[in-house]
């Protein structure tokens, strides 16, 4: 008897060619964590961390938003005035064969360690990466650090927003250390002139970042690194 004609009988939809969804704590190769991502709503966002999916939360306006913006407002007067910088505002970055991380800012030196895909996505580490973390808890200072620097991120900042601390390092010897601070200012030794009043940006007082970081600029050696690039 034909089951179609009978309201009795349910009929199962095969699954073998139905996509998995993409769940954090997944455990999958870079390939098929494309694959998975590909097909979710543009407003989702996930990465590859040593072959574990992290899919982030939605975030609010004052533990992420309103500093990733003032980031981005820092960075990109810089590479505004520094001519064939790259920024990238929560661009996919592949690594390695276990990690595709997003970060929310990096910078690319024209014809440095990455280079940008046929497809689009940066390829290689970005000589700086920043990211925006709740507290000194998330994994943004441990699993995702670890590989910044075995992938060799010349340079790596993270914001801790509960703590108002911001640390900013540079790899040296294989090893993170921290950038000297002075007066409050650190100074970028990847991107000559990018001088950042850390106090200031932790609470918020844009005039004050963007004041000291226009000092940057002016100074010799960003002038010097301009004439490099132009080159």
């Amino acid at each position: 008897m034909d089951t179609m004609l009978r309201p009795d009988v349910i009929t199962e939809v095969p699954l073998r060619n139905q996509l998995p969804p993409l769940l954090n704590g997944d455990r999958l190769t870079r390939r098929e964590f494309e694959r998975r991502y590909s097909q979710t709503p543009t407003h989702f966002k996930a990465e590859l961390i040593e072959g574990r999916a992290y899919v982030v939360s939605p975030v609010r306006l004052d533990v992420h938003g309103e500093q990733h913006a003032y980031v981005m407002t820092w960075l990109g007067v810089y590479s505004t005035y520094t001519p064939g910088l790259r920024i990238g505002d929560n661009a996919t970055v592949r690594l390695d064969a276990d990690n595709e991380p997003q970060p929310d800012a990096l910078l690319l030196l024209p014809n440095g360690s990455a280079r940008i895909g046929p497809d689009g996505y940066v390829e290689g580490p970005p000589e700086l990466v920043i990211e925006i973390a709740a507290s000194s808890a998330a994994y943004d200072l441990y699993e995702k650090r670890d590989v910044y620097r075995r992938n060799r991120v010349r340079e790596y900042a993270v914001w801790q927003i509960y703590e108002q601390k911001l640390d900013w390092w540079a790899l040296q010897d294989e090893v993170y250390q921290p950038l000297p601070i002075e007066d409050g200012v650190i100074k970028s030794r990847v991107f000559p002139g990018l001088w950042l009043h850390a106090p200031a940006l932790l609470r918020g007082e844009m005039p004050t970042v963007l004041a000291t970081l226009q000092q940057g600029l002016a100074d010799e050696e960003h002038a010097a690194f301009k004439t490099q690039l132009l080159r």
